[in-house]
């Protein structure tokens, strides 16, 4: 254990991190790390495929606690509030630490901007726009899509993860961008696997979910993937286009998934935790790991990165919520 210290230290101070708090001070205990879903989700793979990586680096080890329920605040707020001393953190991802705090700022009892610092960006998660193969829905292209929903307005149903998710406004954005389309929303409040029962039964006929849990489907044959939310095509679905590439770059969201800690949490703290983590994501294990989810590995460069991009989502969301308007109540 001494020798892997020595080590960690080494590495940290060749990356600019002072030599004392490298030897000494961080991390000399287990790191309590909240996720705002149940076990299982891919908030939570994530925590637990980097607090083992994590582990092998420091000798301290990830404690994943799940605080699901109420969009995410309440595991914001907890992390938020927790001492700034590096041994709280949270794995959040773009539902509970973009689009919760723009369009739910009344729910939080804390100042999101002020007290929440991004450390890095983790994963991004791409997304299928999907429709059924039941009942015999016969579209199987995004303009195929669009020309059923303009010969039949308000009878297209599509499936979200409830009223305000990210699916929601992915539809809704999508619909307006196409034409100002008149689609129906069918929230299923049993998350992505209802969505996926909706659309199999054919109770639902379109809805944006992750590619990680509708790729079976999609091989099966029983559900279509008409494009993917991606930067690129994705080689294990070589025939499947971008929506960028259809035109709609814009719409959709690349689920990713990201490291918060307390503001006034100190800066060498949080540049340990930046490049142990980088360092955790990026060994071979935790890659092949994530490769199998489909997750793109894509941490931010840096400290000012992480908190430049995250100012852009929010900007993103603000410009998404502004020009499609849900009724989510307050």
């Amino acid at each position: 254990m001494r020798r892997l210290g020595t080590m960690l230290a080494v590495m940290l101070v060749a990356l600019g991190v002072p030599a004392a708090l490298a030897q000494d001070r961080y991390p000399s205990r287990p790191i309590k790390v909240i996720v705002p879903y149940a076990p299982g989700g891919a908030t939570d793979i994530i925590a637990r495929v980097i607090g083992d990586e994590f582990q092998k680096v420091t000798g301290q080890g990830f404690v994943v606690i799940n605080k699901p329920g109420a969009f995410g605040v309440l595991a914001v707020e907890e992390m938020a509030t927790a001492p700034a001393d590096g041994y709280t953190v949270m794995i959040g991802n773009v539902s509970t630490n973009a689009i919760a705090p723009v369009i739910y700022p009344k729910k939080f009892s804390i100042n999101y901007a002020r007290d929440v610092m991004p450390v890095t960006r983790l994963v991004d998660v791409p997304a299928f726009l999907l429709t059924t193969a039941a009942n015999g829905f016969p579209v199987t292209t995004v303009p195929e899509l669009i020309a059923y929903a303009k010969a039949n307005p308000g009878k297209l149903r599509y499936g979200t993860v409830g009223t305000g998710s990210y699916p929601h406004y992915d539809m809704a954005y999508f619909a307006k961008r196409a034409g100002d389309l008149d689609l129906s929303a069918l929230p299923n409040k049993n998350g992505a696997s209802g969505v996926i029962h909706d659309l199999l039964r054919g109770d639902a006929q379109a809805a944006f979910l992750n590619v990680a849990s509708t790729g079976a489907q999609v091989r099966a044959g029983k559900l279509r993937a008409l494009a993917v939310v991606n930067a690129t095509r994705l080689t294990d679905y070589p025939d499947v286009p971008t929506m960028g590439e259809l035109g709609f770059a814009d719409a959709g969201t690349v689920a990713w998934q990201a490291l918060f800690a307390p503001a006034g949490t100190p800066t060498p703290v949080l540049e340990t935790l930046f490049h142990v983590v980088t360092m955790a994501l990026e060994s071979p294990q935790a890659a092949k790991t994530l490769e199998r989810q489909h997750f793109n590995v894509v941490p931010n460069k840096s400290l000012d990165d992480a908190r430049a991009w995250l100012a852009d989502e929010m900007d993103h969301w603000r410009d998404i919520t502004d020009a499609v308007k849900v009724d989510v109540g307050q």
